[in-house]
């Protein structure tokens, strides 16, 4: 009877153990599935926003007929139709001339993406990214400037000074800042801070990059706040405790041991704030005045890359240049933030996980 009970027990003892073994390898391939599927899309986007872009180095402009521009609408005399009439032929053959060189070929193309101008509507349509990169660079500069402080002290506050309580009550509500629509943050930009920062400061746009960086700033504080947090709670106690040890206060402990031990989690936060803002569409589009000038005034109105694919993506023409420069647009945009990530990603693995984790 002994021997029977004892046998039970080990086949009992060795279902759960394979059960157990059962469950743990799904789980592991579930995971590595969920992975895999996940890389692939990513593959597959930046291999489809690419494959869009390519054409428009090497295919010529498809604009409308020189009629369209030209055609005009005459009232009263008949003497101006028929000049108008007469001075039609050489204009059709000169503005015919002018987009057939403007998006020839490949040189023509380039020259003409790295202009300072983005007039994709016109009889000689111009393409220059300059002012779009200058209007993602100046509301990001601006969004940055005021979100890393706060994200930042924020999450020193929360980690060091703030009692349980309010830490519990903190970090929901910045976290849940990350939540907000962005339509919603665009919306709150263009009717309340617009306004208020007009009379604040009293420049002339009430739409610029200012408005656009402060609103953004709302969005990328979350990002910032969140990483920073883990990073500086991922340091070892034994930091905070051989600071105490030595006679440090919770001032000089925060900000000379722990926050110098955490740099490369708060670098990474940095980065990964800085693709956020730079990839944003509602906010700028919302909030900015959608100029596209060259300017490095905050206070101008400034479009961004990413609004532009918003504003126009809707009206190109299947197929044409103007069509392949915004998914150019998508893919230099992708390419910047997939980057960002990254570094932050593999720099934060190497640099903290690596110094505190004993890898």
């Amino acid at each position: 009877m002994d021997n029977i009970d004892n046998n039970k027990v080990s086949s009992s003892r060795n279902s759960r153990r394979k059960k157990f073994y059962f469950s743990e390898f799904l789980a592991e391939y579930t995971i590595k599935s969920v992975a895999f599927i996940s890389f692939t899309v990513i593959i597959l986007i930046f291999v489809f926003v690419f494959r869009e872009a390519i054409p428009v180095f090497f295919q010529k402009s498809t604009t409308s007929s020189s009629e369209e521009f030209l055609q005009s609408e005459t009232y009263g005399e008949e003497e101006s139709s028929t000049e108008s009439a007469t001075e039609l032929p050489e204009q059709k053959t000169e503005e015919s001339h002018s987009l057939e060189t403007s998006g020839a070929g490949g040189e023509a193309t380039i020259s003409n993406l790295t202009g300072d101008e983005w007039q994709p509507v016109s009889s000689e349509p111009k393409y220059g990214l300059l002012p779009l990169f200058v209007g993602s660079f100046n509301v990001t500069i601006v969004s940055i400037i005021i979100a890393a402080p706060l994200g930042i002290l924020a999450a020193i506050f929360s980690t060091f000074f703030a009692p349980r309580k309010l830490k519990e009550v903190i970090k929901p509500v910045i976290e849940l800042l990350a939540g907000f629509p962005s339509v919603v943050v665009g919306f709150f930009a263009l009717v309340t801070i617009a306004s208020f920062s007009q009379q604040l400061f009293g420049y002339t746009y009430r739409l610029n990059a200012f408005v656009g960086g402060v609103a953004l700033s709302l969005a990328v504080i979350p990002i910032i706040y969140t990483v920073t947090e883990d990073a500086l709670s991922a340091i070892p106690k034994y930091f905070t405790e051989a600071s105490y040890a030595l006679g440090a206060t919770k001032w000089q402990t925060a900000f000379k041991v722990v926050v110098p031990a955490a740099t490369p989690g708060i670098f990474a936060a940095l980065l990964l704030g800085v693709g956020r803002a730079f990839g944003e569409t509602m906010i700028v589009l919302m909030a900015t005045g959608n100029a596209a000038q060259m300017t490095f005034n905050i206070f101008d109105p400034v479009r961004t890359m990413s609004a532009t694919i918003g504003a126009e993506m809707a009206e190109v023409v299947f197929g044409d240049v103007h069509y392949g420069v915004l998914f150019l647009i998508g893919a230099l945009l992708f390419v910047f933030t997939f980057t960002l990530n990254a570094i932050a990603e593999f720099y934060v693995r190497n640099k903290l996980m690596k110094k505190f984790g004993g890898e």
